[in-house]
């Protein structure tokens, strides 16, 4: 399906605004899921999480002595994307660089047991994997709390390697039913790439943008959709929104004019998320489950994965932010970086209804 026909398709429950969709149609989208291909362009960073108990007060210094227990290396950045796209059940071809380093080999071996085609990830000699290390300490029987994160970050993209990203996207694009940038700052997921592989011709099928830093820079390339959270939105016009839905709304059309948007969906925390279209009245949607998060770690890279997965399987705009709205919901009550499978998601579904 085109990206730019989903509101002739749109049921009539949907054109009126309905806030109860019917789930049958969510449910055969959601098991569609497996049929999808997802090409992703991203900024792979490892998420690296050192477990231990506090034994002592140093005498050295005024800090506390953390006996390591142990380490758990889990994707994040553009990665947790890609694994959630797998853990909902798709067909997935990361395109992204790793260093030469141990934390690059742990992600490539990550996605290789997970059967993920890896040949898109290039391997850069000398060149820093992006890694967050979170320390997390407690008591014997306690929950353990985060107390302190160590990130390593590369400086730049070698020479050439830019080049080498475009090209292995440009030989998988034609077997893919999305495309799916997620820009973490990094050098693998940049407007300059994206456009390499789009060339002169127009998406053929849905292109979605989580875009951290630089949401604005992405103009010109005529992308389907993005996904940023209202912080996001707040940055990329010097504006304070604290919820006012007004500013909100004008913000995200102006967004929407510069690149060329068919939706823009702004997520908002405990508060849900808001959907906007053009020439449609913004769609706000409450938070599924609980507003009280237990951890937000990569919520984003969950939200914009079941969106993006959602439109290749034929969803509305609305109905693939519904989609992703049950799939934030359900993140955010997961520690760390974790993802939600496509069984989880159809039982959100479901169960949302039975409660309705």
């Amino acid at each position: 399906m085109s990206p730019h026909s989903a509101d002739s398709k749109r049921p009539d429950s949907e054109r009126r605004g309905s806030q109860r969709p019917d789930s049958k149609h969510l449910i055969e989208i959601v098991e569609r899921f497996s049929q999808q291909s997802i090409l992703v362009l991203a900024d792979f960073v490892a998420d690296e999480f050192i477990f231990g108990e506090i034994s002592r007060v140093s005498r050295e210094a005024p800090v506390l002595i953390l006996r390591r227990r142990e380490m758990l290396t889990l994707p994040g950045g553009g990665a947790n994307a890609v694994n959630n796209l797998v853990a909902l059940g798709a067909r997935v071809f990361p395109i992204a660089t790793l260093g030469d380093d141990a934390a690059g080999q742990t992600l490539a071996d990550y996605f290789r047991k997970k059967k993920v085609d890896v040949s898109g990830l290039v391997r850069a000699r000398g060149w820093t994997t992006p890694a967050k290390t979170r320390f997390l300490a407690g008591w014997p029987h306690t929950v353990q709390q985060q107390v302190l994160r160590v990130d390593r970050e590369p400086d730049g993209l070698p020479s050439g390697i830019s080049d080498a990203l475009a090209r292995k996207a440009r030989e998988r694009l034609a077997k893919v039913s999305a495309v799916l940038v997620s820009d973490y700052g990094y050098g693998s997921a940049t407007p300059e790439i994206a456009a390499a592989i789009r060339g002169r011709k127009a998406w053929a099928h849905p292109a979605t943008l989580d875009s951290r830093y630089r949401l604005h820079d992405y103009a010109h390339l005529d992308l389907t959709a993005a996904t940023p959270n209202e912080a996001e939105m707040e940055a990329a016009h010097n504006v304070r929104i604290g919820g006012d839905a007004s500013k909100l709304e004008d913000s995200a059309r102006r967004t929407m004019a510069r690149l060329n948007l068919n939706a823009l969906v702004v997520t908002r925390g405990r508060h849900g998320m808001t959907v906007f279209e053009r020439r449609r009245a913004p769609q706000p949607l409450d938070v599924y489950g609980s507003d009280q998060a237990v951890d937000v770690t990569g919520a984003g890279d969950t939200v914009i994965a079941a969106f993006t997965l959602a439109l290749a399987a034929g969803a509305t705009v609305l109905q693939a932010a519904r989609i992703a709205n049950y799939a934030g919901g359900l993140v955010v009550m997961k520690r760390g970086t974790a993802t939600v499978t496509r069984e989880e998601l159809i039982a959100a579904i479901r169960s949302d209804t039975a409660a309705r």
